[in-house]
């Protein structure tokens, strides 16, 4: 073994740091606060460069095998009239690969099907890390893998940013029908999104006013176009999924600290979904600390991190900014002018 390492938090991001903090020979251990794995969710959107990382750690064949490409998805209004299209095709054939989306507990799976094959990976639940300190003291490197609510980033990097609450909500589910529409329609500080997810399924997204409820959710798109009234008709209210929209504010001046701990995912640079790039950056995060570290023994890891730093951080930032300020232009109350320039946008 290389180095001792114990990554916190066992979402994408930190089951993908294990993996390739393993494959570089690392002794690693994972420590979950949740007392299982969090196996609810809807699709993640993975475009061809997280692709490729997946790929590098080893775990793309298997997340091929239950994601589906995502293509012909347009931006509309209410009524239903096509505003531009999102850039799906451009992508396509710039990377020679589609965008691919995959339910939540399907890349989970893959995740943990490859830390199985090790063997040797403990992953510890009921874990509330409150020492990180000693953590610190204990082991050769220490990833924060945590979240929005990061305790590593809290301890390590100060309380000075943190989760920032946008005063919208959204709500997340599956419908069991192919909708046949996809893309997002964009209405007066609210819209709501469809996506493939497998087949015979719809991934659907709702956005509105924070103090939406379940019950009154229906009541904001009932006159939208179709499918998006039936969509929510025929989806169990039991099944949704709400979650506040937050980011972190202010942007971290850097991923690391000391020389022996990393953030990745969510805990150095959680955004609003509304590029669809969470999972994303989260694997690009977890592929380059690993490869970082891969080339530097542990005497050598201030330097691996500071690699990893400069790799990463300012393109995640980029992304988390652009994705806020999306957020703001989606769900703005001045919607003509917001539409005027999509429609500018070829179709």
């Amino acid at each position: 073994m290389t180095g001792m390492a114990v990554v916190v938090g066992a979402g994408v991001g930190g089951l993908a740091t294990a993996i390739g903090l393993r494959r570089a020979g690392w002794e690693v251990s994972i420590l979950e606060r949740r007392t299982e794995l969090e196996q609810y969710g809807t699709a993640f959107g993975i475009h061809p460069t997280a692709q490729a990382a997946l790929d590098r750690l080893g775990v793309g064949e298997a997340f091929r095998g239950r994601a589906v490409p995502y293509r012909g998805a347009r931006i509309r209004t209410p009524e239903g009239k096509v505003m531009a299209s999102l850039p799906l095709e451009r992508i396509e054939r710039r990377a020679g690969r589609p965008e691919l989306l995959i339910s939540r507990p399907y890349l989970i799976d893959a995740l943990m099907a490859e830390l199985d094959a090790f063997g040797d990976v403990p992953l510890k639940f009921g874990e509330n890390v409150s020492e990180v300190d000693a953590l610190v003291a204990g082991y050769d490197l220490v990833v924060g893998a945590d979240g929005i609510r990061s305790a590593v980033r809290a301890v390590r990097f100060g309380e000075r940013s943190g989760p920032r609450h946008l005063g919208t909500v959204a709500w997340i589910g599956i419908a069991d029908f192919e909708s046949g529409v996809y893309g997002e329609t964009w209405g007066k500080g609210r819209f709501f999104g469809m996506t493939p997810v497998e087949p015979g399924r719809t991934n659907w997204y709702a956005t509105v006013p924070e103090a939406t409820t379940a019950e009154e959710l229906r009541g904001h798109f009932e006159d939208w176009h179709n499918p998006i009234p039936r969509v929510l008709a025929e989806t169990d209210p039991s099944t949704w999924i709400r979650y506040e929209m937050r980011h972190l504010f202010p942007a971290l001046p850097t991923f690391v600290n000391g020389g022996r701990v990393a953030l990745v995912g969510d805990a150095a640079h959680a955004m609003t979904p509304n590029l669809g790039q969470g999972a994303c950056t989260a694997i690009l995060d977890a592929e380059a600390l690993t490869r970082a570290v891969a080339e530097h023994d542990p005497v050598g890891l201030p330097a691996a991190l500071r690699a990893y730093d400069s790799e990463r951080r300012r393109s995640a930032q980029r992304v988390a900014f652009g994705s806020r300020n999306l957020h703001r232009f989606m769900t703005t109350e001045r919607t003509r002018l917001r539409n005027s320039l999509f429609r500018m946008m070829p179709s």
